[in-house]
């Protein structure tokens, strides 16, 4: 099964020099066509963008199903959210990475499984791909990332770092 991901989760990891984390987790990573715009062509010289449009392991889809997407612009999603979140429909996938609060919550109403940024260097921790987030976490503050000072505890915790307190 597929995961896919948003725009903000591709940028904040290619900030930190992480991106390859998601080919190391998960193999392919799928995107719509919206989400590839905002990083690679609206986002062009800015992080991401030639890390995204290298990856042979991340695959652009155009979407089926439009209907869902102008319900959910309708609803006050974001163009790429609501093209990840309809991809993310259209394709079953087991896993949607997503950072935006609102948008996490609209995919969890329609069953979608989703994680964020912060999910991934978790996980990438516990597959033992990296050896801690902590110095992860710093990168993303050093670059202007906004991360709540609880977000950051817990994301420590869960990572079995400890507190930062």
């Amino acid at each position: 099964m597929s995961v896919v991901s948003n725009s903000s989760p591709l940028i904040a990891l290619a900030v930190i020099g992480s991106l390859d984390l998601l080919q190391a987790l998960y193999g392919e990573i799928h995107i719509p066509e919206e989400v590839f715009t905002e990083v690679v062509i609206r986002g062009a010289g800015r992080p991401g963008a030639s890390e995204v449009a290298g990856a042979r392991w991340i695959v652009r889809h155009a979407l089926v199903n439009r209907l869902v997407v102008a319900q959910l612009l309708d609803s006050g999603i974001d163009a790429g959210e609501s093209e990840a979140i309809a991809l993310a429909t259209e394709l079953s996938a087991r896993l949607l990475i997503l950072d935006e609060r609102r948008g996490r919550t609209v995919a969890r109403e329609r069953n979608l499984l989703v994680t964020g940024t912060l999910g991934v260097l978790i996980a990438a921790k516990q597959a033992r791909i990296v050896p801690a987030i902590s110095p992860l976490l710093d990168g993303l503050l050093a670059a202007g990332v906004y991360l709540g000072p609880q977000l950051i505890e817990s994301a420590l915790q869960l990572a079995g770092e400890g507190s930062r307190s």
